[in-house]
């Protein structure tokens, strides 16, 4: 049993970090971010890439959305394009993402140290998550919750294919962040079990120390309260997004950075992970951090057990943990006439 849990909680502090990001875009920006698990599978298999001495396909990716986003930039502003403009769009979007590009091909073939392959993985992911929002979120950032479900689910199977293309149908693995371990009676913790409880807990507090104490945390909370509100108040809610977007993939990032040294992953495989996060976020109402963190755990212990106990069924029954919890939600909440054309 303290195996399982062991297990259970080291999966669980993982399913928290992808349900907060979860939450906190879906608050921000109001979409259902399927992609996510694509973030985990991206950032997992550029840092395994470049500890093998491979170049991964992503920072070409990045370097082609930033062109296309400084496109769009230029098509949105046409009317009152100055040069201004132009070189803060062209620096941010095509000069940076080709730095990352060109020191990815230096280290590429160099096997760099742990340290370079997961900040270099983490920065190419993240460029791709703003210029993901920039180029098919922000132009429907009015539209309805159904219209931007129906874009998250392309851009998913859009960036799985992309994926594929990059990574190939072959899994991989990575080396460990942490390579020390010790034993606690009967427990023994790897140092990889170690990072990903370290640093869940310093994203936690991170993210609570950022939403209270910086101006940027309190804008976004504004933003996730009440949009027009936030508006009013002379708060941009597309920064708003951008900073939302660029935390969640940061996180997804950094998710599978923790989780390729302890399985294997392949091109596909951050979507059933992200959909664990995402039963996670639904417990916690796609509303409450604490909640989310907590229910988290409960599903990772839940798929520990499970997998000893019913392996066949590990799946069935982690999912079958929304039909219990939206019953209860459908119940409590009152009860709404639809509207009239």
């Amino acid at each position: 049993m303290l195996f399982l849990l062991q297990d259970g909680i080291t999966n669980g502090a993982i399913y928290a970090l992808l349900g907060l990001a979860l939450v906190l875009v879906f608050a921000v920006t109001r979409v259902i971010l399927i992609p996510q698990g694509e973030f985990v599978t991206y950032g997992a298999l550029t840092y395994a890439s470049l500890a093998a001495g491979q170049m991964p396909g992503t920072a070409k990716l990045a370097l082609a959305m930033g062109i296309a986003a400084f496109v769009f930039d230029l098509f949105v502003a046409r009317q009152a394009l100055h040069a201004r403009l132009i070189v803060r769009a062209f620096l941010a979007n095509i000069v940076l993402p080709a730095i990352v590009l060109a020191v990815t091909l230096y280290f590429a073939g160099q096997k760099p140290p742990v340290a370079i392959c997961i900040v270099l993985s983490l920065v190419i992911v993240a460029m791709i998550g703003l210029y993901l929002y920039r180029i098919a979120f922000q132009p429907l950032a009015h539209t309805s919750v159904l219209v931007l479900l129906i874009a998250s689910v392309g851009v998913h199977l859009a960036l799985q294919g992309l994926g594929l293309l990059f990574f190939g149908a072959e899994g991989q693995r990575g080396p460990a962040v942490l390579s020390t371990s010790f034993a606690a009676g009967a427990l023994r913790f790897t140092g990889q079990s170690i990072a990903v409880y370290g640093i869940t807990i310093a994203f936690i507090v991170g993210l609570w120390l950022f939403f209270g104490l910086t101006l940027y945390g309190k804008a976004l909370r504004a933003t996730a309260v009440n949009r027009l509100g936030a508006r009013l108040a002379g708060i941009r809610t597309s920064l708003s997004g951008l900073i939302a977007f660029l935390l969640a993939s940061v996180i997804g990032a950094l998710s599978g950075i923790l989780i390729v040294p302890i399985t294997t992953l392949y091109y596909d495989s951050g979507f059933l992970i992200g959909l664990k996060g995402f039963v996670a976020a639904i417990i916690g109402g796609l509303v409450s951090y604490p909640l989310t963190a907590v229910a988290a755990l409960f599903v990772g212990i839940v798929e520990a057990f499970s997998s000893f106990y019913a392996s066949n069924y590990k799946e069935v029954i982690v999912f079958m943990l929304l039909i219990p919890v939206l019953l209860l939600r459908s119940l409590a909440a009152p009860a709404v006439e639809e509207e009239k054309d």
